[in-house]
């Protein structure tokens, strides 16, 4: 039986997830997170064989999330399921540490096979992003994005989501001059001079948070 722990923070997908896992006979959620810290108390508290991990979550979240957690327990398969279907996006997240990387918008035959794989101890990325990463690479078609640190990319996303300085700050367990001192960095690497401007930026890359 592979155990799960479903981390994301809308309840309606958690519910759906369920659903879908209660057609099969392999799979069972034993425990449920809605928030970044959450996960990490949830994955001490019992034996999970496999973390199911939106990207987008109050708290410690995205590609933090993913270093504490393999910093924590190195072996746990961590597969990413997200909206953010971007291979810059998928590329951090897999360089974090995730082993597997799932959109939303899956069959959810694809994130049953997923899930099997990765409790197997394989690896496993849907077809369509290996394709758009493969692409990208190979046409140098690298966004301007791409030259940000893990922290300004995650200070970008977060901003473009509408979370304040302070806000972000919370969230990254970080000092509001530090965070503001990321935001005028990622600026200049991107040549955006005001926050309209960085919005606009994110929404065209399909950044913005979920």
């Amino acid at each position: 039986m592979i155990r799960i722990l479903i981390a994301d923070d809308h309840a309606i997908v958690r519910s759906g997830l369920r659903q879908i896992f209660a057609t099969t006979s392999d799979i069972v959620v034993t425990a449920e997170a809605g928030q970044g810290p959450e996960v990490i108390e949830k994955l001490r508290a019992g034996d999970i064989d496999l973390l199911l991990l939106d990207m987008t979550m109050p708290g410690i979240s995205g590609v933090d999330l993913i270093r504490r957690v393999r910093a924590e327990q190195p072996a746990l398969p961590v597969l990413v399921l997200s909206m953010h279907n971007e291979a810059q996006v998928v590329s951090r997240a897999l360089r974090a540490g995730a082993t597997g990387y799932v959109t939303k918008d899956s069959d959810p035959d694809v994130l049953l096979a997923a899930i099997r794989k990765l409790a197997d101890g394989g690896r496993f990325i849907d077809l369509e992003l290996v394709d758009a990463m493969v692409f990208e690479k190979h046409m140098g078609n690298v966004p301007p994005h791409e030259v940000l640190s893990d922290r300004e990319f995650q200070v970008l996303q977060m901003f473009a989501a509408g979370k304040s300085i302070n806000e972000i700050a919370d969230a990254c367990v970080l000092s509001a001059k530090t965070i503001s001192t990321h935001k005028m960095r990622l600026m200049q690497k991107l040549g955006l001079t005001n926050n309209a401007e960085v919005i606009r930026y994110a929404i065209r890359h399909g950044l913005i948070g979920e």
